[in-house]
């Protein structure tokens, strides 16, 4: 047992019951300082995070194009496009609903997270007829334990050009041009406009050649089974166009979703969130405007909508039909990577409270009479239980409090530094570093693990992946989450 482990059992004791009163505002500067630490590129001056640097500097020659830039999605050194953009439109949608919430510095940072994703995913659609979906041969990543900045392995192009479909990732890439454009319209109108200009360039892309971008032979080995579409590239249709109609109050994004819902399947896995599947997201952002009067011809999404967030209220009818929860109140879904669900749909609960809170309505889950107010408790449990409030009284947030996961699955944070290492580190000298059972020298602040098992367990070990791996996907959506709660902690 790690002497982690041992002290955070010690201490559970002591963290792990009662009420403990957190500090949102730290925990939301830290969620957004994470990002810095994924940066693949130059890093500018100001980079915080200081034992990175630049990294993935030739992305894009074999192409003779500039792919640089961007995020790697978790603990290893490929740029999925399919998780990056999903991470974009949760970081926009994070502002777009939470935003004046946030300080003006955290705004300020939070906006720069979203345009270093942006400005990579706008070269991604940079080519007509082609979007670049990945870079970096995963297989050949994941058998190496070393920092991007040493990084020798294959950074392997992998696009795809009409008519070969990627209805999945561009348009999920269309929804995050969309929702960032709206995220940045105050405060860079010129550079909203492009955003929104090239998110329907993307989406015509998705609508007009159909089907999963994993289905495509010289893809497939590159995106599974890591991020195949698993879900269907339907959920991506209308997602995008859901955005795309937020973004400009067009009527033919409104007319696309009102005419396509049933045969791209708006019904189908209501209860899903996450990067691959976008259904209790969509139904959720639709549903502003029926709640607001708008649309009855909507109203299916309304239902869809409510029907999901009725599952997630313990004394519902339907709570035990979807959603299971730990003995310590966390929210748990079978797979990898747990607290990617906790975080997402906490957010679907508070963006939720607030559309019913401002169009002066509630929810009716049976015969049981839901309010906003209980909407955004069943949040705050979960979200206080990933800061500590939970039986091992550990943060699942790394650097929030005393007591964080120290080994996290990451290469960069596991490796020494650049800074401190200069020598290069090949492939399988890092090993050494991985097989450790000596914390990370590099603290990867703000990031938020995979999470303990439905049995709130936890084990400090970097080999365990699924449990200690942090993904951007998982910090996205509780950036709009912990920026909520800065401006209503009670």
């Amino acid at each position: 047992m790690s002497l982690l482990l041992l002290l955070v059992l010690i201490g559970g004791g002591m963290f792990g019951s009662g009420v403990v009163a957190h500090d949102y505002g730290d925990a939301l500067s830290k969620s957004i300082l994470f990002f810095e630490g994924q940066r693949s590129g130059v890093l500018p001056q100001d980079q915080k995070m200081s034992w990175r640097a630049d990294s993935g500097l030739s992305d894009g020659w074999t192409y003779n194009t500039d792919l640089t830039g961007g995020y790697y999605d978790a603990g290893d050194n490929v740029k999925f496009g399919f998780p990056m953009a999903f991470t974009t439109t949760m970081l926009a949608w994070s502002v777009v609903e939470f935003g004046e919430n946030m300080p003006p510095n955290e705004l300020r940072n939070a906006l720069v997270a979203i345009r270093w994703a942006t400005d990579y995913l706008l070269k991604t659609v940079s080519q007509p007829n082609r979007i670049f979906v990945q870079v970096g041969d995963p297989s050949i990543d994941h058998n190496c334990w070393e920092r991007p900045e040493d990084m020798d392995t294959a950074r392997t192009v992998y696009a795809v050009d009409a008519p070969n479909p990627a209805s999945d990732v561009a348009g999920e890439t269309a929804a995050a041009l969309a929702a960032a454009s709206i995220a940045f319209r105050s405060s860079d109108p010129g550079y909203s406009e492009t955003l929104l200009r090239n998110a329907v360039k993307a989406f015509q892309f998705a609508d007009s050649y159909r089907g999963a971008y994993s289905d495509n032979a010289n893809i497939k080995d590159g995106a599974c089974p890591y991020y195949c579409d698993f879900g269907g590239y339907q959920d991506e249709l209308l997602w995008g166009a859901a955005w795309l109609r937020r973004a400009t109050q067009d009527d033919s994004f409104l007319n696309y979703i009102q005419s396509n819902g049933k045969t791209l399947g708006a019904d189908d896995n209501i209860n899903e969130f996450g990067w691959d599947n976008k259904h209790a997201g969509l139904n959720v952002l639709v549903s502003k405007e029926v709640l607001e009067g708008n649309m009855y011809s909507l109203a299916s999404y309304r239902a869809s909508a409510e029907s999901f967030l009725c599952t997630l209220i313990p004394e519902s009818p339907s709570s035990q039909s979807h959603i299971d929860y730990s003995p310590g109140g966390l929210i748990y879904r079978p797979g990898g990577s747990n607290l990617q669900h906790a975080t997402s749909i906490s957010f679907l609960q508070l963006v939720y409270a607030n559309y019913l809170s401002r169009t002066s309505q509630s929810l009716t889950c049976g015969n049981l009479y839901v309010t906003p107010q209980t909407l955004r408790q069943q949040a705050k449990r979960q979200v206080d239980y990933i800061l500590g409030s939970n039986p091992l009284g550990l943060s699942y947030m790394v650097g929030y409090s005393n007591y964080f996961p120290q080994r996290i699955h990451h290469r960069g944070s596991s490796l020494p530094s650049i800074k401190d290492h200069p020598q290069f580190i090949a492939c399988k000298e890092g090993s050494f570093y991985f097989n450790s059972s000596s914390p990370n020298p590099n603290v990867l602040v703000g990031a938020v693990v995979g999470g303990p098992g439905q049995d709130d367990a936890f084990v400090d070990d970097r080999a365990d992946f699924r449990r200690t791996e942090p993904t951007t996907y998982i910090n996205a959506p509780f950036v709009g989450v912990l920026a909520y709660f800065v401006g209503n902690p009670n």
